[in-house]
């Protein structure tokens, strides 16, 4: 007589692709006890489609404003939560992560920076948190550590150069950057001089000074695509700084490359812009508000997947 018994596999027989697929409906706190059931579910684990983003942009920090240098006092549980968090993704991800996102009221330390950046040497995208209190030498060695970044999104920082001229001098592949704040003329000279290849970029909901923008139309040579949706053009007539809108001489000069433009009273986000005078209060505004651009690459759009969901949140809390 025959053998009635199915032949059933192991789990630990099934191949990786098909564990791939399961593991990517975990969250990390889910994922970590399933990395220690044996060697193929933890190499399986750290694949680098499950790892390919990982969007912290639910995790902020407990702070309150401050008259003094770094202008911010943070929550020593904010910054233990931080630590736990980047030391589980750090160690289920095995340096596969090649995009970061973070939340523009996370406010990080150098310690944490070093801490990702030892860990992510693949890194390809990032979006910064607050600067408040990463000093110039921590973002500097971060960036040299990361010479495969491509692309950066971050929020205005008092000076730019060194920061532009170490991308510059990095990150040979850096194409596309998105600034949120204040865009002055030394800025977009730091553009010019040290990030000759850039192709892509986003002033989206700045406040920007039109000598900076006319710089940046006629010297960024190779610069394709630059959005200025919704962005507070001033220009300095004697002391004072006056509104402009967008004129022959910005369109004539970004006749060259694709301007992307919105300056519209009728549209609610220009109305954010002018009624918080050029320095956009995000969080006045809805949560994902801050997220999106018209310039499809950088788009965040509104899922911050799996990886750090809402029960995730909720897990790693204090």
């Amino acid at each position: 007589m025959g053998d009635d018994r199915s032949v059933c596999r192991k789990w630990d027989d099934m191949e990786t692709d098909v564990l791939v697929k399961i593991f990517k409906l975990l969250n990390m706190v889910e994922m970590g006890p399933v990395s220690q059931v044996c060697r193929l579910w933890r190499f399986t684990c750290s694949d680098p489609l499950i790892w390919k983003t990982i969007d912290f942009s639910r995790l902020k920090s407990n702070f309150i404003q401050t008259r003094v240098s770094p202008y911010i006092w943070v929550d020593d549980r904010s910054d233990k939560r931080l630590f736990r968090v980047l030391k589980l993704a750090m160690a289920l991800s095995r340096g596969n992560v090649s995009c970061m996102i973070f939340h523009y009221n996370l406010y990080m330390k150098d310690e944490h920076l070093s801490y990702i950046t030892e860990r992510s040497p693949h890194l390809k995208r990032l979006v910064m948190p607050a600067w408040n209190r990463i000093t110039k030498n921590g973002i500097c060695q971060a960036i040299r550590r990361w010479p495969h970044l491509e692309s950066l999104t971050m929020p205005t920082i008092g000076h730019p150069p060194y920061i532009i001229q170490e991308i510059g001098q990095h990150c040979k592949n850096f194409t596309e950057l998105k600034i949120m704040g204040t865009f002055e003329c030394h800025f977009a000279s730091s553009i010019v001089s040290h990030l000759p290849n850039l192709k892509v970029l986003s002033l989206r909901c700045s406040r920007l000074m039109k000598d900076a923008l006319l710089m940046l139309l006629h010297y960024a040579e190779k610069l394709e695509v630059l959005n200025i949706s919704h962005c507070l053009i001033l220009e300095t007539v004697g002391r004072k700084q006056v509104v402009r809108e967008i004129d022959a001489s910005i369109l004539e000069a970004g006749s060259r490359m694709k301007v992307v433009v919105c300056q519209n009273r009728g549209c609610l986000t220009c109305q954010r812009m002018m009624n918080d005078e050029g320095l956009m209060r995000w969080y006045r505004y809805e949560e994902g508000f801050w997220r999106y651009d018209e310039v499809a690459s950088l788009d965040l759009g509104e899922d911050s997947g799996k990886l750090f969901d809402a029960e995730c949140e909720k897990l790693t809390a204090w």
